[in-house]
């Protein structure tokens, strides 16, 4: 593309750094920061003063109903109290907002309490959930948001009144079925009017905590988060993508209702520990914390200033973290910038055509082949660690795939993507380096407006790096005599590249973990793509020194010459895939260093499912396991694979592991008919189930085939989907904290004919069955709410 300059490898491997050390830069600025100590001044966050509402918080276990839940409810209303708030607790019964599942009701009990304001124009809602999973404490998720809150509030208090009113919601059952942010939005007076929300979350124990979510219409939103946040780690990637992804928080009950504006926030690395027994205090980041709860204090403050009544904005922005600022411009641009991109390829790819160094045919060939090193990235990546995971399982189980110590997998995703493209580069040269820059240069830009139209906050991805590296490639071949304004304009190029990159690819490797790298890997790919030029110049190709048609339909500098020359060009391309062979190398030793890291031990321990059912019709037991490749612990209890009986159907019907067990003695859940009565050719009946052992869960399922019209559990209307059956049973409700004298259900079928009707309760722990041996140290329970459980199954004629 240029002239190389007087030393083009030692001007190559000089862009390169700068290249490097601009990524690596980027990606320093989005981590978190160093906690402030207990000793910071009142009006500040500090993380170490926050650290002891999550020793308190998370002891123990604290599920929705439970007695460690009442406790950690007893401390919230404490620490508000003493905070000069008055703090309420709201009792109602919740339902699951998603739509997503069977339905889902509870028992929940949400803590609210406000900080009046001088002259409001609206509310803020602090909000995080207090309860957590049966399986772990629940430290970070979302005991770290709990008590950043507090220590907000603390603050808050410290300073003057803000002109806005702020609500601190701590939500229930978040976990079971988010009902306690569902009962808050559609039952609390306070929640009529709407506001401005913000969510903490955790999935992990360390990290960036990052903005992965928010309401429509965010431009304003974002723009107050950008100007006002200490550490504003976002990107409109993430948040079109979760926005499409079938996860939810307790923000879903809130962004649904349609009366609130929003943002989610979440930190991710450390994903061993989310919904673990590896959830403890010590292992929360206090790096973390720090940024979750700074940036918390500091966006109250921020709206707690502005007129709520404008922060509704039109449309989205798009937003990027570039150096510790979060760049962003509204989505009116996404389109102009995109086509923007193409036609300044286009011009690139003309120009190019006109000095001579590389023909359109030659470019439209440099654009295919270099989907190879993309796909080829992606399938290695994957492929990589399918075999990991089918040498050693331990590997797998985890939230997001990924394992304890992840780093070195990490690496070796970068290091195998750059042995592809090092690869690719040697077999394709030939074709001519300005045409394969060209070409690979158009992949970029064609994301840019395919994203456009689908995911409109992803298209900067490819707009801004293809626009960039055309502009940089046009200054580089009109003034290609001028070797080293070329070098800096390609380099320019690239850096731009790797700070759009870059940062993406270290929040992705942890949000989608190694299960799903083929993605950064991608990312990786098209960063890669974008230096071409740059790698031309550390290994330039015979013939293309002094520019001529050497990148265009004549070859005559590679024909020339006779067997000297080609002797020449083959020792050449030995030595050009050298860098690709110790990439590859590379790769090798830091998979290795990956297991070796990751070997099974009591603090590194493997994860284990197994569920005890007893079926009462028959009197029968068995065990169930969801594990793949299950431990040695769990083959004492499952001997084969099958679909999961239907004598169980708070399980789901996929395939399971099962074995026979003893069977305990376990009372069954009851069904009693308060009433029926027919309308018609309908038939109203009204239930009520109870569990007699003092089950927090409970569900009851029709036979498949009955024709369910209206459901209510508590008084609360449910939604009816005739397509939910498990086994032979069709509609169920399921209800967690029941209340001790049972859960009143009231179906509306059609018909009159009797219905079989199955009732299944659930308790936690697997101590007291009989023959059951405990899990040895290098074992935990899985990051599943159905592990560890007891259920009791019977069926009742309605």
């Amino acid at each position: 593309m240029i002239v190389p300059p007087r030393r083009p490898l030692l001007s190559g491997l000089l862009a390169l750094t700068v290249v490097a050390l601009a990524a690596v830069a980027s990606v320093m600025a989005i981590l978190p920061p160093a906690p402030r100590p207990a000793s910071a001044p009142v009006s500040e966050f500090s993380a170490e003063r926050a650290l002891r509402h999550v020793n308190q918080i998370a002891r123990a276990p604290h599920p929705v109903g439970s007695a460690e839940q009442r406790r950690a409810r007893d401390h919230l209303l404490r620490e508000l109290r003493a905070a000069g708030l008055e703090p309420e607790v709201q009792e109602a019964v919740g339902k699951d907002p998603s739509g997503r599942r069977a339905p889902a009701l509870a028992s929940v009990e949400n803590v609210v309490a406000t900080l009046p304001g001088k002259d409001s124009t609206g509310r803020i809602f602090l909000m995080a959930h207090y309860d957590s999973v049966a399986t772990g404490p629940g430290a970070s998720d979302d005991g770290v948001g709990v008590a950043a809150v507090l220590e907000a509030v603390r603050a808050l208090r410290a300073g003057p009144s803000l002109r806005n009113d702020v609500v601190v919601v701590f939500t229930d059952a978040e976990e079971a079925c988010l009902c306690g942010a569902e009962a808050f939005v559609s039952q609390h007076p306070l929640a009529r009017d709407g506001g401005v929300v913000i969510n903490l979350e955790a999935r992990g124990s360390s990290g960036p905590v990052v903005l992965f979510e928010t309401s429509t219409g965010n431009a304003e939103l974002v723009e107050v988060f950008a100007e006002s946040a200490p550490y504003p780690v976002a990107t409109s990637v993430a948040v079109e993508v979760y926005r499409r992804l079938p996860n939810d928080t307790d923000f879903t009950a809130f962004h649904r209702s349609g009366g609130f504006l929003g943002l989610n926030s979440a930190y991710f690395d450390g994903a061993t520990a989310y919904h673990t027994s590896l959830d403890t205090p010590a292992a929360v980041d206090r790096a973390s914390m720090q940024q979750h709860g700074a940036n918390t204090l500091a966006l109250a403050r921020a709206f707690g200033e502005i007129d709520l009544r404008h922060a509704r904005a039109a449309g989205d922005a798009t937003y990027l973290p570039v150096f510790g600022v979060l760049a962003r411009y509204p989505g009116a641009l996404t389109w102009p910038l995109a086509i923007l991109a193409v036609i300044t390829v286009a011009a690139l790819a003309l120009l190019a055509r006109r000095r001579g160094v590389a023909s359109l045919p030659r470019i439209a060939a440099g654009f295919g082949l270099s989907a190879i090193p993309i796909v080829v990235a992606y399938a290695g990546t994957a492929g990589l660690w399918q075999a990991v995971v089918a040498f050693w399982p331990e590997h797998d189980g985890f939230a997001a795939g990924d394992p304890h110590r992840p780093a070195m997998y990490r690496l070796a995703v970068v290091a195998l993507t750059a042995a592809v493209i090092l690869g690719w580069r040697t077999a394709v040269r030939r074709l001519g380096s300005t045409a394969l820059a060209i070409g690979a240069l158009s992949w970029p830009a064609l994301f840019g407006v395919v994203a456009a139209g689908t995911v409109p906050g992803g298209s900067h991805l490819g707009a801004i790096p293809a626009l960039a590296g055309a502009c940089a490639g046009i200054v580089a071949l009109a003034l290609r005599r001028r070797p080293v304004v070329g070098v800096v304009a390609l380099t320019a190029g690239a850096v731009v590249a790797a700070v759009v990159y870059a940062p993406l690819i270290a929040l992705l490797f942890p949000a989608l973990g190694m299960s799903t790298a083929g993605v950064s890997a991608v990312l990786i790919a098209l960063a890669g793509l974008c230096a071409l030029p740059l790698l031309e110049l550390v290994s330039p190709r015979r013939g293309e020194s002094s520019g001529g048609s050497s990148g265009g339909e004549s070859s005559g500098a590679e024909s020339s010459g006779g067997g000297s020359s080609g002797g020449r060009l083959r020792r050449l391309s030995g030595h050009a895939a050298v860098p690709a062979t110790l990439a590859a190398i590379l790769t090798l030793a830091l998979t290795a260093g990956g297991v070796s890291a990751n070997q099974v031990s009591s603090a590194q321990p493997r994860v284990a499912h197994l569920v005890y059912g007893l079926d009462a019709d028959t009197g029968s037991a068995r065990w169930f396991s969801r594990d793949r490749t299950p431990t040695d612990w769990v083959q004492r209890y499952v001997t084969r694979q099958e679909r999961t009986p239907g004598a169980f159907p708070l399980l789901d019907s996929r395939k399971a592991r099962s074995g026979p067990a003893p069977a305990a003695s376990l009372p069954a859940p009851t069904l009693e008919v308060l009433s029926s009565r027919v309308d018609g050719d309908r038939r109203v009946i009204r239930l009520r189930v109870r569990s007699a052992r003092d089950a927090s869960t409970l569900a009851v399922h029709l036979e498949r085939g009955a024709h369910v019209e209206r459901a209510e559990a508590q008084g609360r209307a449910v939604r009816v989907d005739h397509d939910e059956t498990v086994g032979p049973w069709g509609f169920g409700i399921r209800y967690h904290a029941a209340p001790p004298d049972g859960v009143e259900v009231t179906l509306t079928v059609r018909g009159a004919e009797p219905l079989d009707a199955r009732v299944v309760d659930q308790t936690q722990g697997l101590e007291a069955l009989p023959g059951f041996v405990p899990r040895p140290s290098d074992v935990i329970a899985a990051p599943s709410h159905s592990t560890d459980v007891v259920l009791v199954a019977r069926t009742y004629t309605v």
